[in-house]
């Protein structure tokens, strides 16, 4: 009997190398599967799932993985505001690992013999396949024909017209990665440090000129509607980016340190995470203390790091996804944002648990729990220790 293996299959030009390599040149039976985290329409899935059975694959598969990646990990991004270098929201890295996962599990559930990936030698993503890969099916060998071969676009094509497969390989100007949590853009101007994406190579283009007022409501930190609608998470953010990407709204470019030390650059339009987590933090500085605030930052800064290095399976996450989930019990409330053409104000927040209340006081207008006196003793106790301090080290001088 043939061996298995089971490709992650997007029906590009190096997935459709593949299947071929894999299939004719190393005998393998070829299970294709494509995992979607909210970036595919119901067309082009069907469309994908053609050419995989035109390649000649045994068996393909379309995993719906859109809910279960926001229940296991988009909430615990809003939970942590987290923004890499406080500026991107993982759309790429946290998805990668769900396509993994969901890849992984598939691989056990049809026994197979190998699993394969049509990562480069180049990026983040071959490190975030093998490593979830690496700890969910040890012993199942791990085939990247790409990175392995060091193959070019020019020979890959020249492969797959010799085994009768011709298409229309242009490379796009523009790389473009969509899912649930945001669209990467990647193109000429991103491989400099002072380029930058012109109009045109924005996924969404502008089209709404008035500014518009929504409302997002948060039940314990999770979206839970939008206009006084209410609605689950995930329509909540399908319906939030529907409204305001056609602003412009969400559009940078990030720079970071990819898994294999390089320095990086990659636009992005990801107009419904930023301003939720924008809105969610929001909350957050009426409902929380400040040192549930601090030591969020801190632990939702490591989540994030955690997380785009392709360490989701680290069980040092799940003890972080605990705690920051144990500080949204009074997250609850309703955010007012404006948007308008590239920008988005946040207005103000309403919340049964809003701890800005004029019943303890008004700042720099009216105190009702304390006195002067109060103030006047907390703050000589508090200058203590540095007034020591200065005393002692003007002694020995």
């Amino acid at each position: 009997m043939k061996k298995k293996v089971v490709l992650a299959f997007s029906g590009g030009l190096d997935t459709t190398y593949c299947v071929k390599y894999l299939a004719e040149d190393r005998g393998f039976e070829v299970h294709t599967v494509i995992v979607d985290t909210g970036g595919f329409t119901k067309e082009e899935l069907a469309d994908i799932e053609k050419k995989a059975y035109e390649l000649g694959v045994t068996k393909h598969l379309c995993v719906d993985q859109v809910p279960y990646y926001y229940e296991h990990c988009i909430r615990y991004m809003i939970f942590g505001n987290v923004l890499k270098n406080n500026t991107y929201p993982l759309s790429v890295s946290a998805e990668r690992m769900f396509q993994a996962l969901a890849i992984a599990n598939y691989a056990k559930e049809v026994k197979a013999d190998a699993v394969a990936h049509g990562s480069t030698g180049a990026g983040n993503d071959q490190v975030r396949f093998d490593v979830v890969f690496h700890i969910l099916i040890p012993g199942v060998d791990i085939i990247t024909p790409i990175r392995d071969n060091k193959l070019s676009r020019e020979a890959e094509i020249e492969y797959l017209k010799a085994k009768g497969v011709v298409r229309d390989w242009t490379k796009a100007a523009y790389s473009i990665n969509k899912g649930i949590w945001g669209t990467s853009v990647g193109g000429k101007e991103t491989l400099s440090s002072d380029g930058y994406l012109p109009e045109a190579a924005w996924p969404t283009q502008v089209s709404k000129s008035n500014p518009e007022e929504v409302t997002i409501d948060f039940v314990k930190g999770e979206p839970a509607g939008l206009n006084g609608k209410k609605m689950s998470a995930v329509d909540t953010i399908l319906a939030l980016r529907e409204i305001a990407q056609p602003f412009g709204i969400g559009r940078d470019i990030h720079v970071g340190d990819t898994i294999i030390g390089i320095k990086g650059r990659v636009g992005f339009e990801a107009a419904a995470p930023l301003i939720l987590i924008k809105a969610h933090h929001l909350l957050e500085k009426h409902t929380l203390t400040k040192w549930q605030l601090y030591w969020k930052e801190q632990l939702g800064n490591w989540y994030g790091s955690l997380l785009h290095e392709g360490q989701y399976l680290e069980p040092v996450m799940r003890n972080i996804e605990k705690f920051l989930e144990d500080t949204q019990a009074s997250v609850t409330g309703t955010v007012r944002v404006r948007l308008s053409p590239y920008n988005f104000n946040l207005l103000g927040i309403t919340s049964p648990f809003d701890m800005m209340s004029s019943k303890f006081g008004t700042y720099g207008e009216m105190n009702n729990t304390w006195s002067g006196n109060d103030v006047r003793g907390f703050s000589k106790i508090l200058a203590n220790q540095a007034m020591f301090h200065g005393l002692v080290n003007n002694e020995t001088k």
